[in-house]
């Protein structure tokens, strides 16, 4: 943008703004703008920003109480979701939501272990405890990277209802056991045809547990479909994610794809399985900024990546809402390589030819913004710009490679949220400070 548009923009920016003051009618536009719509996209421009979890939690509050939301879909792996899920449900296996979140080993743990997650799932955990079991809220995982733990789920769950399967099954998943428990080692090898993969042993099955779905789904009643749908995605998983590894050695594109095509398909079976249980099924769902924006607006999709944003648009339509969050400038708890530990890093300030750049010349410290409508406010912010993103690993050293891209703003999201200086997510375990003289890395980052 010329310097004279980037006046004219900013004006129409102040003027369309709605200013968030920490009252409880800061969403009241958002909540107009969402309307009937059944699918809610929650973005983040980064997985260890304290104010993106927390507005996230204040407006799903609001979804469920106001608009008769039951399900949240998060970016997180199904086992460990579910255990959550089990508490928030009434289950007392775990006695907290400290314990509940124990699931959440595999880095980047302060993802989903943190200070905002725990007040949110306390919050569930009470809303929950005065309604019926059919009308409680559930919590659920669309990733795909726990084929070990969700091996060990479906092995558990047949062992329960049907010995003969649970010994058919742990035949087939014995294809894995030579590799250990790192699921990328499989994924090389497999990946470059060193060995036979175990595609078809993942593929079948899948396929024998679907086969017995009816009577499987009889034992018991409710209890015994929930029981049953927890192991079909779970076996859906260890499909997905045995496809997935093998990919990671050939390109990024083709990885990316199938990982966000998992989470659209779980998204899809979440809502065929709660719209037998409680019709119409209403879901949000929190996942980062480059899952929930449409693909198509942006420098991903010109390369052939898709995602769950462009997937949920193109089968849900006006069904569907997708809100982005930015930053410009602040602190967040990420890693400096991936593995490595969780760290307190300086967010540097973000360019002035980004959108987050262009916000900060609002002058507003937070506010909300419709982009759905054919505004002049939409209008100005089609112009294609940088926008940032920075997932579990931040690398401020290079920041334009590693973390910047093109996208088309209001083609990218029905809303956004900007808060002008944030603060790092609160990891329930200790955390260190930041690291400097990071090797570069192209983006995405560890999103």
């Amino acid at each position: 943008m010329t310097y004279a548009t980037l006046s004219i923009v900013t004006n129409l920016i102040r003027e369309a703004a709605h200013p968030l003051t920490g009252s409880g009618g800061d969403y009241d536009s958002l909540l107009e703008m969402i309307g009937d719509a059944r699918f809610v996209l929650l973005g983040e421009a980064s997985h260890g920003t304290h104010e993106f979890y927390r507005e996230r939690a204040k407006i799903t509050q609001r979804l469920i109480r106001e608009k008769g939301f039951h399900a949240i879909a998060v970016e997180a792996d199904w086992p460990d979701a579910y255990r959550v899920n089990r508490y928030i449900q009434g289950d007392d296996t775990d006695p907290d939501a400290v314990q509940a979140l124990s699931g959440f080993k595999r880095f980047p743990a302060w993802m989903w272990r943190n200070a905002d997650v725990l007040d949110f799932i306390g919050w569930l955990r009470t809303f929950n405890d005065v309604l019926e079991q059919p009308k409680r809220i559930g919590f659920y995982g669309l990733d795909l990277y726990s084929l070990h733990a969700s091996i060990e789920c479906v092995l558990r769950y047949l062992d329960r209802v049907d010995a003969e399967a649970a010994h058919r099954a742990r035949l087939r998943y014995a294809c894995f056991e030579e590799f250990g428990d790192n699921p990328q080692t499989y994924g090389y090898v497999a990946g470059l045809k060193l060995r036979s993969s175990c595609e078809s042993e993942a593929v079948s099955q899948l396929m024998d547990l679907q086969q017995s779905s009816l009577r499987y789904a009889r034992l018991d009643g409710l209890p015994a479909l929930e029981r049953f749908f927890d192991a079909e995605q779970n076996a859906r998983v260890v499909k997905d994610a045995e496809e997935y590894y093998r990919a990671m050695f050939h390109e990024a594109v083709s990885s990316w794809n199938l990982r966000d095509r998992h989470m659209m398909k779980t998204l899809n079976a979440l809502n065929d399985y709660l719209e037998l249980r409680r019709p119409p099924s209403k879901i949000v769902i929190w996942a980062h900024n480059s899952h929930v924006g449409d693909a198509r607006a942006t420098q991903m999709g010109r390369s052939g990546e898709w995602n769950i944003g462009q997937l949920a648009r193109e089968e849900y339509g006006a069904q569907c809402r997708s809100i982005g969050f930015t930053t410009y400038s602040g602190t967040v708890t990420a890693a400096s390589a991936w593995d490595n530990p969780a760290e307190r890093e300086q967010v540097v300030p973000a360019r002035p030819d980004s959108y987050e750049g262009l916000f900060h010349q609002v002058g507003i410290p937070a506010f909300s913004l419709n982009l759905q409508k054919d505004s002049p406010v939409a209008h100005g912010l089609r112009e294609p710009m940088l926008e940032r993103a920075i997932g579990v690993v931040y690398r401020p050293a290079t920041e334009l490679a590693s973390h910047y891209f093109q996208a088309s703003l209001s083609e990218q999201f029905d809303g956004i949220i900007h808060f002008d200086q944030t603060r790092a997510v609160e990891p329930l375990e200790a955390i260190g400070a930041g690291a400097e003289g990071e090797p570069a890395e192209t983006f995405p980052s560890g999103i």
